[in-house]
């Protein structure tokens, strides 16, 4: 997996999977832009971090069609290109249906589609705008187990997630004929940043039990599947959504 020469725009990238992605395709010759929304400092220190030179980081909320928008064009002036776009920004808030307020499940519906899933297509839509004239380009979209498994405490970002699989599959099918080939990882749990409280607390014990590894994802290893389905020779998979949860969820 040999990226020199590619330019690779990674959403949320400053923390967890985005940043285990960035270092992964920094190593591996590529130059990379990350996006992050509000924590500059963990953005910094992610572009600190990179090997290589040239890296850059830009600040925009992907939400917003302009900023999304802005966001591309930043990224193809510095480097001229757009070769690969890892949409990985997310969020996801507790809402149970059966335990909360009306307003709060209204707020977290409104964020988790507008991040996760409109997010992505803004600024999908964007980049491959910059890919068909260039003569191609590789999209993979960071899912989660949760499309598939359900999500009881937190719906709307499981339903975001589903989406953001057809979404995939329908671009897919939409953007081959320019050779750009869409790709899908859907981790389980990951021993991010933002899982640690979870998973130190009284359920980390059932979460990693979940895996018959006895143990949840490291970002690296989702890195890991985001590259294989970005690099050469994985065209035939465009669609492809690739499972990374250790057989905690098994589909037919």
């Amino acid at each position: 997996m040999d990226f020199q020469n590619k330019t690779v725009l990674i959403t949320g990238g400053s923390r967890g999977i985005g940043k285990a992605t960035a270092l992964a395709f920094a190593e591996a010759g590529a130059r990379v832009a990350i996006n992050f929304i509000s924590n500059s400092h963990a953005a910094s220190q992610t572009i600190d971090e990179l090997p290589g030179t040239g890296h850059i980081a830009v600040k925009a909320d992907i939400s917003n069609a302009a900023a999304a928008q802005h966001l591309v064009n930043e990224v193809v002036d510095e480097f001229g290109q757009i070769n690969i776009l890892v949409n990985n920004a997310g969020v996801h808030t507790e809402h149970p249906i059966d335990n909360c307020t009306y307003q709060q499940w209204q707020q977290a519906w409104q964020e988790a589609i507008s991040i996760n899933l409109i997010g992505a297509s803004n600024v999908t839509f964007c980049a491959v705008q910059k890919m068909i004239p260039q003569g191609g380009g590789r999209i993979v979209n960071v899912s989660s187990r949760g499309a598939f498994r359900g999500e009881p405490n937190q719906p709307a970002y499981g339903a975001s997630k589903a989406g953001m699989n057809a979404m995939s599959q329908s671009l897919a099918q939409a953007v081959a004929k320019y050779n750009i080939f869409v790709g899908i990882v859907a981790p389980g749990f990951v021993e991010t940043d933002l899982a640690r409280e979870i998973l130190e607390g009284p359920m980390g014990d059932d979460i990693r039990h979940q895996s018959p590894l006895g143990r949840v994802a490291r970002p690296e290893e989702v890195a890991r599947g985001v590259l294989f389905l970005s690099s050469a020779g994985t065209e035939f998979m465009t669609g492809a959504i690739l499972d990374i949860n250790g057989a905690s969820y098994l589909r037919t």
